[in-house]
């Protein structure tokens, strides 16, 4: 897939120690229960939508096709909140998906 946004690695570049903390949080947080990869990132998905995290749905679509999730999967997963979070702001988040799908 592709690289890693420039952000991510000036923050991993600075702030070592933080990063590491983060990165172990999230591999903790993934193996504190029974759901597999895709379908964390999947969850992940939805909650960065929710939120409005245009960084974070850009990662949770990358990580969880590498971990499986066919297109279909991440924009289900997307369709599904409309009634939580509106129209508007699921449309948002799938233009953000398009954005890694479509390789911009």
């Amino acid at each position: 897939m592709s690289k890693l946004p420039e952000q991510y690695l000036k923050l991993k570049k600075n702030f070592k120690g933080y990063m590491r903390a983060v990165d172990n949080l999230g591999k903790a947080v993934k193996t504190a229960g029974p759901l597999n990869e895709k379908t964390s990132h999947l969850i992940q998905l939805a909650a960065a939508a929710t939120v409005k995290s245009e960084g974070a749905v850009h990662s949770h679509t990358r990580r969880a096709m590498e971990a499986g999730a066919k297109q279909e999967e991440i924009y289900h997963t997307l369709i599904l909140i409309t009634s939580i979070i509106g129209f508007p702001n699921v449309s948002a988040a799938l233009s953000w998906v398009d954005d890694v799908i479509k390789g911009k």
